[in-house]
């Protein structure tokens, strides 16, 4: 099969790649301990969780979309 035939070449698929990556790096500052009816957990307001976490995944979605909008050289 022809290269010439496919929409995406390597460059594409190492964004998406990358994206995919960064958006899983950024669920996983996401996690951590949560609240329990007997229990509060302040940690759940950290700006790591509430701010930094987002902002990683946004720029992970934003590498994926760059990754599939983005035209072959060839």
């Amino acid at each position: 099969m022809s290269k010439e035939k496919f929409a995406f070449d390597k460059s594409n698929f190492l964004w998406i790649g990358i994206g995919m990556a960064v958006v899983i790096i950024g669920f996983l500052l996401m996690t951590g301990p949560s609240s329990t009816p007997d229990h509060f957990e302040p940690d759940i307001f950290s700006a790591r969780r509430i701010k930094v976490a987002p902002l990683v995944c946004l720029a992970g979605f934003i590498a994926i979309g760059y990754g599939v909008m983005r035209k072959s050289k060839k």
